[in-house]
């Protein structure tokens, strides 16, 4: 009887993701501002949808156009990418599962400081009442984080292709059930047509704005709730503890992405 051929490190790493994968699906059957947030329904204005929507657009428009620089403050990113470049060059001569796993173990412990950030942010402003206020922090803060996830997988963020795509990990991860499993698939045909267009984007078939827009409707019906009440005086740190909580749910999906679009890419060049 013939053998079994040996998994290599990439395909073992593979196999890894998919496990990861089927727990965050399994874990998005129910969002956190479910059941007894949503009994503040008669509560919340009617405008107030509204108003968060163009808040959340007007934050992802000023942050992609004056911020990038000054969120790159927060981070060394030269550091970054040269951490990436020793992480290639010890892959290449070790080969093995430990140095494979590198890229994700770096990609996992940047976002670990930005969640005590945005917890602080969350919690301060909503103690003085200010939900809507503390939108463009929170975007800085998720960008932050994918910026930082990105760059541990070798990922630039500075081109409106790659913009898109960040904006559509973000959109997907702040859907629920139905709507965000096939947001998940649709992302995933995505990034498996990357990978095998040699890891290069190419050309969406939306536009940066109208992907914003997307993105910003994704956020402001995900997070309505908890902005209606940060925006209330005293019990606004109620709404202000969830920020993290987002963000940290907006950066795990980010790493999930990003290493299936990074191990993809190296299992097309092993099949070369």
């Amino acid at each position: 009887m013939a053998s079994s051929r040996k998994k290599t490190p990439w395909e073992k790493e593979w196999l890894d993701l998919s496990k990861k994968e089927e727990k965050f699906i399994a874990r998005r059957k129910e969002g956190p501002t479910s059941v007894l947030v949503k009994k503040l329904d008669r509560f919340i204005p009617s405008k107030l949808s509204d108003t968060l929507n163009a808040a959340f657009f007007k934050g992802f428009q000023v942050i992609f156009e004056k911020g990038t620089g000054i969120i790159e403050k927060t981070y060394n990113k030269d550091k970054k990418e040269a951490d990436f470049k020793v992480d290639t060059y010890a892959h290449e001569l070790m080969n093995n599962r430990k140095s494979a796993r590198s890229f994700t173990k770096r990609a996992k412990s940047a976002k670990t400081a930005n969640l005590l950030i945005s917890g602080v942010e969350g919690i301060g402003l909503g103690l003085v009442g200010a939900g809507i206020p503390d939108i463009p922090l929170f975007i800085a803060m998720v960008l932050k984080s994918v910026y930082e996830v990105a760059l541990s997988f070798g990922y630039e963020y500075e081109s409106d292709e790659e913009k898109i795509f960040i904006l559509k990990v973000i959109e997907a991860a702040m859907c629920d059930e139905d709507e965000f499993i096939a947001k998940n698939s649709e992302l995933n045909d995505i990034i498996d047509y990357i990978a095998a267009q040699g890891d290069r984007i190419g050309s969406w078939n939306i536009d940066k704005e109208e992907q914003m827009r997307a993105t910003s409707r994704s956020l402001s019906e995900e997070m309505i709730y908890t902005k209606f009440l940060q925006g209330q005086l005293i019990i606004g740190i109620a709404g202000g503890v969830f920020d993290p909580i987002y963000v940290n749910r907006i950066s795990n999906y980010a790493v999930l992405k990003y290493r299936r679009r990074f191990l993809g890419s190296r299992l097309q060049e092993t099949e070369k």
